[in-house]
């Protein structure tokens, strides 16, 4: 086997194994057994199961940036947090190994990949809120906060379908929506806390 193709055969082998044990349950021993070469090969292409962990979580991160990009064409506020609902839960369906990957606990210091993804994901969301606030005339400043509660939202719960896999995808990313937009569409401009509910000083 080439070096090319025995490197491609070893993140496949990596992709599948950290979605089915985690980074922490994972061994180089175990990846090279799986892929039936020896541990020496594994180092000589990553230098170890960090590096190889970075490979794999980069492809993830790019495939599912790459994916929720190519969904966003919608001219409407509505039909972009519909695509961008689909494209995620397309993503966990279509790539559930992948997903995995991204969202099982990943080895300290390399920056929690599902975290990263989301921050990406929210600065879209921002760019497309910020033009929603200033046309109903809110606080612009607060669009990173709405982004970043919405794209929380749908992670969460696509986090939760990944093991139910009910309801299909499409009613899942309608209730997504239905919960954001009707909440978006009836917001106060300056909301505050019911008297009683704040915290004790």
């Amino acid at each position: 086997m080439s070096a090319p193709k025995r490197r491609e055969q070893l993140i496949a082998v990596a992709r599948k194994t950290f979605a089915e044990r985690g980074y922490d349950g994972t061994s180089v021993e175990e990846i090279a057994a799986r892929a039936k070469v020896s541990k020496p090969v594994v180092y000589e292409h990553f230098g170890g199961k960090e590096g190889l962990y970075a490979v794999v979580v980069d492809r993830e991160v790019t495939s599912l940036l790459d994916r929720i990009a190519r969904a966003l064409t919608g001219d409407h506020p509505r039909v972009l947090v519909e695509q961008a609902a689909l494209a995620l839960l397309d993503y966990i369906e279509g790539d559930t190994d992948g997903f995995r990957v991204l969202v099982r606990d990943s080895p300290v210091g390399s920056g929690g990949s599902f975290s990263s993804v989301l921050n990406e994901v929210a600065h879209q969301a921002e760019s497309i809120l910020d033009r929603e606030f200033k046309s109903r005339g809110y606080d612009t400043k607060l669009a990173e906060l709405y982004s970043q509660a919405l794209v929380g939202m749908v992670a969460l719960t696509g986090r939760w379908w990944l093991d139910v896999r009910k309801p299909r995808k499409e009613v899942v990313a309608a209730h997504l929506v239905n919960l954001a937009w009707n909440g978006l569409s009836h917001l106060d401009a300056k909301p505050s806390l019911t008297p009683g509910s704040k915290a004790d000083d």
